[in-house]
């Protein structure tokens, strides 16, 4: 069982429903900005995880520790 649910404001619901009886296409363009603004920070925070992995990721150093003298004051 579906519950149907109205999340858009009265007059945006009204503009579209009427827009789409006469054959518009403003339900989808509206659909299509509700997905934009859905994506855009996913795809942001997506952007500043690769840079700070790139940044921050462990390098091959490899140290000799016999070869350095122990101060030990």
């Amino acid at each position: 069982m579906s519950t149907k649910s109205n999340a858009q404001c009265a007059m945006c619901q009204a503009t579209v429903e009427s827009n789409l009886k006469n054959g518009g296409t403003t339900g989808s363009g509206l659909n299509g900005g509700i997905m934009y603004l859905l994506a855009v920070p996913y795809i942001a925070m997506a952007g500043i995880g690769i840079l700070w992995y790139k940044k921050y990721r462990k390098k091959d150093i490899s140290i000799n520790i016999k070869d350095d003298k122990i101060n030990l004051n």
